[in-house]
C-alpha cells in the first residue's frame, strides 16, 4: 500500500486556514488503462455545514467524499497547443 496510484486513492493531508474558510486538503494518484494521474482536493468544511468543533473523523469523511463526487463530476478540457509557448514546440532532443 506504499504507492498510491497502484490503488486508486484519496489520502488526507491535512486541514489549513486561509482567511475566512478552513480547508481539508487531500492528495488523489491512480493508475487506470496505462494513465496516470495524480490531483490535489481542497473542500472548505463550511461548504458541507461542518465547522472546526467536529471531531476530525468526520470532517475527513465527509470532505472526502464530497471531493471525490465533485472531481468524478468536473470536465476536464485540453487547452490545445496553441497555448504552448511557440519555443517548445522544436524538434525534441533525446539523449
Amino acid at each position: 500500500m506504499k504507492d498510491l496510484a497502484e490503488n486508486n486513492l484519496i489520502r488526507f493531508t491535512n486541514v489549513t486556514r486561509k482567511k475566512d474558510a478552513i480547508f481539508a486538503n487531500f492528495k488523489v494518484k491512480g493508475l487506470r488503462n496505462g494513465v496516470v494521474f495524480s490531483a490535489s482536493i481542497s473542500v472548505d468544511i463550511s461548504s458541507l455545514e461542518l465547522h472546526p468543533g467536529d471531531t476530525l473523523e468526520k470532517i475527513v469523511e465527509q470532505c472526502a467524499r464530497h471531493g471525490v463526487k465533485e472531481f468524478k463530476k468536473s470536465e476536464l478540457q485540453f487547452e490545445g497547443v496553441s497555448a504552448v509557448s511557440p519555443e517548445y514546440l522544436g524538434v525534441a532532443q533525446l539523449g
